[in-house]
């Protein structure tokens, strides 16, 4: 008999979220998302070491104090071809810490923070201790996911948004020396422990995802919509709704916590709280737009240059992104509100400081963690019958990606 894990004491905040979870349940996710994970690690490290051998180099970007991995003929191009662009930035900073004369401050702590404690654990290899924290933390973050996502739908819907994640065209960060897992398994943990009532939790894991990345923040709007809803939804007492609620506003008032504190630390080493916003906009020639101006500019380049070099880029960010606009119409209809006002707000905010040159620069893959897109993916592909072409689709734009990648082409 499956042992019980006893989530949450309190009833729970709606009928159609159980109050208990067999650990059958989680063993369950967990084999899934673990053969996922091996299945395109495995073929990301096989398109990593070939296309490294195969393809010139584009130019190579080193940071202060990291300079970039240079080829050889080795074996070791099978995790260092994931070493790119702002790899070397978290690597840097585990290894020595920020400085006030570099932009290093745009890269918030906690993914070099953990990185350093495991690589202090692997005789300071600091690649390979990014790479653990990334890794381990993709498949609780996977696994997590398909728990909530099997409560909010099914099993069979869990397991195609799992696999749908994996493949995306720039799931390779996911993989990489970033930190797109870390925020991943946080923001997602963040709101199924929201779903569960469990507000210290939840809390908890909204600060140190607003640790990890400024769009963390963003966690607090939805944890407070959940709040809320919990409270007029449930059949407990007056005073036990009031103090759900209390709770619920609280851990969304504690996200904030997380990026509170890295603005101190610039405030009592630089007196300048604001520095990591600001080297953002000076160092990666941001500009405030609204969010209907950036689309705009990005479908014009994006049809402008089409088939031509390096036009392509443009359309690729096009794609997605009109991709990530139809799913998100679905969720708006379709999924709670916690969920549709957290992808909506995360989807427009990086709109609001657009790149001249290529409006939708990154936008691909902020997408990537913005996890009801594979809830909208996976439900109209059933409806639609079209799993084996998405899973193709997926699959092949994330192996053209990931072969631009390693070999330094600016895609994200």
């Amino acid at each position: 008999m499956a042992t019980t894990e006893q989530l949450v004491p309190t009833e729970p905040p709606d009928a159609d979220i159980a109050v208990e979870v067999t650990r059958d349940d989680w063993l369950r996710a967990l084999r899934f998302s673990a053969l996922v994970y091996l299945g395109v690690r495995l073929g990301l490290f096989l398109v990593g070491l070939v296309s490294t051998a195969l393809l010139p180099r584009n130019a190579v970007s080193d940071v202060p104090g990291w300079p970039a991995t240079q080829p050889s003929q080795s074996w070791h191009h099978v995790f260092t071809s994931f070493e790119r662009f702002d790899a070397l930035w978290f690597l840097r900073i585990a290894s020595t810490g920020y400085r006030q004369d570099d932009a290093s401050a745009a890269f918030f702590p906690l993914y070099p923070l953990l990185s350093r404690g495991v690589a202090n654990l692997t005789g300071n290899r600091w690649l390979l201790g990014a790479y653990l924290v990334s890794n381990i933390a993709l498949i609780v973050g996977l696994t997590v996911f398909y728990r909530l996502t099997a409560l909010e739908f099914s099993d069979r819907t869990a397991r195609r948004a799992v696999l749908y994640l994996a493949v995306f065209p720039t799931s390779f960060f996911l993989f990489a020396p970033y930190t797109e897992s870390l925020f991943l398994a946080l923001s997602v943990g963040c709101l199924y422990a929201a779903r569960r009532s469990s507000w210290l939790l939840a809390g908890y894991l909204g600060a140190l995802a607003s640790l990890t990345r400024s769009t963390g923040l963003l966690l607090a709007l939805p944890l407070a919509v959940e709040a809320l809803l919990q409270y007029r939804s449930s059949s407990r007492t007056s005073a036990q709704r009031m103090r759900g609620l209390a709770a619920g506003l609280l851990a969304a008032a504690g996200v904030g916590l997380g990026i509170g504190a890295y603005f101190l630390y610039w405030e009592s080493v630089a007196g300048d709280w604001r520095r990591p916003l600001d080297v953002q906009g000076s160092n990666w020639s941001r500009e405030k737009s609204w969010p209907w101006e950036t689309l705009g500019a990005g479908l014009r380049e994006g049809t402008r240059y089409f088939g031509s070099y390096a036009g392509g880029y443009h359309s690729v960010d096009l794609v997605l992104v009109l991709v990530a606009l139809a799913a998100g119409v679905w969720i708006a209809l379709r999924v709670r509100l916690t969920y549709s006002l957290y992808y909506w707000a995360a989807l427009l905010f990086p709109m609001t400081l657009a790149f001249g040159g290529r409006p939708l620069l990154s936008m691909p893959r902020f997408l990537l963690v913005m996890f009801p897109l594979f809830w909208g993916l996976a439900r109209l592909s059933e409806r639609w019958k079209a799993h084996d072409a998405v899973v193709a689709a997926s699959a092949t734009g994330l192996g053209l990606l990931t072969v631009l990648f390693v070999n330094w082409y600016f895609i994200f």
